[in-house]
């Protein structure tokens, strides 16, 4: 049997770790974005693939930018953020393979394909984001995930070429835990799963 992670990290990724809307002052430097990166990074993907890309919306003139395609709910928690991560995926994502995945011809199979890589690409950069949460739990940030933008606008405003296509955004710092709400309910393991 593997390591088990101790009940504080267990608290600090999972059971304790809240969505955060409102944000303390100070900002995230550029050393520890990287890290949140370097550990989301060794998540598992489908052949290797790694699709995500992000973008740390972090400059003023960048927020800026990113405005106007936020819906109007998402405004005020997204500008007041130290840093917005757009998480995004790469539709030639394949391209590098060969270096990703160097013991197959793994490129072959999405280059005249691109249903099958349009689909690979969106599965596992949602993967990733996933884990990019996870990461930023685990090097001290609070996240605040959402959806809630016009995807078409902001891929417009930061991906013009068409290559990159956003799934969400994560809002990064450090969260003011009184302008928390109650933790909504979660599914108990026999309303969600089964066993067969």
């Amino acid at each position: 049997m593997g390591d088990i992670l101790s009940d504080a990290g267990m608290d600090l990724l999972f059971r304790k770790a809240r969505t955060h809307r409102v944000w303390q002052d100070g900002g995230i430097g550029d050393a520890l974005l990287a890290a949140l990166y370097e550990l989301a990074k060794m998540g598992p993907t489908s052949g290797n693939c790694n699709p995500m890309r992000v973008v740390f919306v972090k400059s003023r003139d960048a927020k800026e930018r990113l405005k106007p395609c936020l819906d109007k709910g998402n405004v005020e928690k997204t500008m007041t953020a130290p840093v917005t991560a757009i998480i995004a995926y790469d539709m030639k994502f394949y391209d590098l393979l060969p270096t990703l995945s160097p013991n197959s011809d793994a490129r072959s199979l999405y280059v005249n394909d691109p249903d099958y890589a349009a689909i690979t690409a969106l599965r596992n950069g949602s993967l990733q984001g996933a884990y990019f949460i996870i990461a930023a739990r685990a090097v001290g940030l609070d996240c605040g995930p959402m959806s809630g933008f016009d995807n078409a606008k902001l891929d417009k405003e930061f991906f013009p070429d068409g290559r990159f296509k956003s799934n969400f955004l994560c809002n990064l710092g450090h969260g003011d835990p009184a302008a928390l709400k109650p933790r909504g309910p979660r599914l108990s393991f026999d309303e969600a799963c089964s066993i067969v």
